[in-house]
């Protein structure tokens, strides 16, 4: 049986991926205030981005890195510290990097699109955050590697 069985006139499944940093330093994570993206501004996330294909998970997280916040990150130096599969639609799977270590001082290279770049501590995170990235911190702080979110009861 094909893996399009019982779906028809649907197509294949699919899904978005996107990488997360999670930049931790004497207590601190690096924070980015969203604006004029569409989603979420407004709310501080992290340095994040689509996966585009053709490469993994980590060199996306590099790449976006660099894009985002000036910052040089080997992919070899990424730790993935959590999975999270979000039942919205379209369905995403997100993927949380920890480095291991890292080249250069944050930056906003997207003042477009990033109010503010900051460093906020762990234990007193902005209340306005993006609902599943301070989600996902609480699970990488508890030793959570794997999550569900918005899925329904």
């Amino acid at each position: 049986m094909s893996e399009d069985a019982g779906r028809a006139g649907h197509g294949r499944f699919a899904l978005i991926a996107a990488a997360h940093l999670l930049l931790i330093e004497d207590g601190a994570i690096l924070l980015l205030l969203r604006q004029n993206t569409g989603y979420e501004d407004g709310r501080w996330g992290v340095v994040a981005g689509h996966l585009d294909g053709g490469e993994t998970a980590r060199q996306a997280m590099a790449r976006e890195t660099h894009e985002e916040a000036g910052l040089l990150i080997a992919p070899a130096d990424l730790r993935l510290v959590h999975v999270m599969h979000r039942g919205v639609t379209p369905e995403r799977v997100d993927f949380f990097f920890a480095p291991t270590r890292w080249t250069g001082t944050p930056q906003n290279r997207e003042p477009q699109r990033c109010a503010a770049l900051a460093w906020w501590p762990l234990d007193a995170l902005p209340v306005a955050m993006v609902p599943y990235i301070a989600a996902a911190i609480t699970h990488v702080r508890a030793g959570r590697v794997y999550s569900e979110s918005d899925w329904p009861a």
